[in-house]
């Protein structure tokens, strides 16, 4: 998705002009939408005319219309988006107040007015735009002396850096030179690793090569780690995955993308979060009931008390089209980002947001116990009996 132009003011009202460039971003789209709000796209009518003998014919013109929405309904196999709406600005083909649907194309421009984005919305255009909120792999291909640090999104690769350093030969009786060469090529490959790897996004990073090359610039890794106690890279060492590559160069992915152990380790890796987050959940819920609580008034209170530690919601709540509810789950949200809890956003179409939705689309992991708020009710209500 390509963000076009952002005009929002101080009240939060304003607009935004986007153009999807891929089937995902249909999906972002739709969640971006909502009834009551302004629609203005490129889209296709079907006009009667009358010539000057009185025969009636009709023809199909492209023209741009602005709606006012009022229902929303997206293929989710065929990724494709149709918006039903009112007519807001009259032109030579349709009548103000008129009914009309724009089917959004992809590589064609829309603008979207609301009167209030709140941070779901501004996150999720955000998400939508930033590839690197997308790259949920990254992977090192590299021989000696040359590395490519590479982020893999679901449309494309990108290169976010090329190391090249000059390795003279071993000589015989000293290779001092080559040490040393060798050593200043691991540190800037880690460096560049550090400068553009965002490990809260990226799931798995595979580090390839032919030969040992990989598994001595591992090495060199995790004692550097050690060494300076970079916390980063001691925490995420088990999303590193060493594997085989015929050369250093960029080419080289598509081999490495293709070997049945990566693809299984990364299957669905976008979601691979969101799964274990639910894991822990259910773990938490058999072991520890006072630490995992579900339904969104009891996760409400569990917020309040600033207890929560992760937040799992489901996107199917924002799609709400009653904008009090809608606002509620926004507060949610915000409330346990400004306490310093994680929030996960559940995409409904996968198989973990499915199984979320069982739990009413919200649950918790908290910080700390707190009794049950059923029992809580039930005891204060016999009380005040």
């Amino acid at each position: 998705m390509k963000l076009l132009h952002k005009d929002i003011e101080k009240d939060n009202a304003g607009q935004v002009t986007l153009m999807p460039e891929e089937a995902e971003d249909m999906w972002h789209t739709y969640n971006l939408l909502q009834v009551g709000d302004s629609l203005r796209a490129s889209t296709i009518r079907k006009v009667q005319t009358e010539s000057t003998t009185g025969s009636v014919g009709s023809s199909r013109v492209r023209t741009t219309l602005t709606l006012c929405v009022e229902t929303i309904d997206f293929d989710s196999q065929a990724c494709q988006l149709r918006v039903k709406g009112t007519n807001l600005e009259e032109n030579q083909y349709v009548k103000m107040g008129a009914y009309h649907t724009i089917e959004l194309e992809l590589n064609r421009k829309f603008t979207l007015a609301k009167k209030s984005w709140d941070s779901i919305v501004l996150d999720r255009i955000e998400q939508a735009c930033d590839a690197t909120q997308k790259a949920d792999v990254a992977a090192v291909v590299m021989q000696e002396g040359l590395a490519n640090v590479v982020l893999v999104t679901p449309a494309m690769t990108l290169l976010r850096a090329k190391v090249e350093v000059t390795i003279p030969r071993k000589r015989r009786g000293s290779c001092t030179q080559h040490e040393k060469a060798l050593e200043r090529f691991y540190e800037a490959v880690m460096q560049a690793i550090l400068r553009h790897i965002n490990f809260d996004v990226v799931k798995c990073i595979l580090v390839a090569s032919p030969g040992f090359v990989k598994d001595q610039f591992i090495t060199y890794l995790y004692k550097e780690a050690v060494r300076q106690d970079n916390k980063i890279l001691l925490e995420n060492r088990p999303k590193f995955m060493l594997v085989h590559s015929s050369s250093g160069h960029k080419y080289s992915l598509k081999e490495i993308l293709s070997d049945p152990t990566v693809t299984s380790r990364l299957s669905d890796t976008k979601a691979a979060g969101e799964v274990k987050a639910l894991e822990d959940f259910y773990k938490m819920l058999q072991h520890e009931p006072d630490r995992a609580f579900y339904g969104v008034a009891h996760v409400e209170k569990a917020a309040d008390a600033l207890a929560i530690d992760t937040l799992l919601i489901s996107d199917k709540l924002f799609r709400h089209q009653d904008v009090p509810t809608r606002s509620r789950y926004v507060r949610l949200v915000d409330n346990v980002r400004d306490n310093g809890g994680n929030v996960r956003i559940f995409s409904s179409l996968h198989v973990s947001g499915e199984q979320l939705t069982q739990l009413s689309g919200v649950a918790a992991i908290l910080r700390f116990p707190i009794a049950d708020l059923s029992d809580a009710e039930e005891e204060s209500s016999s009380d005040e009996d």
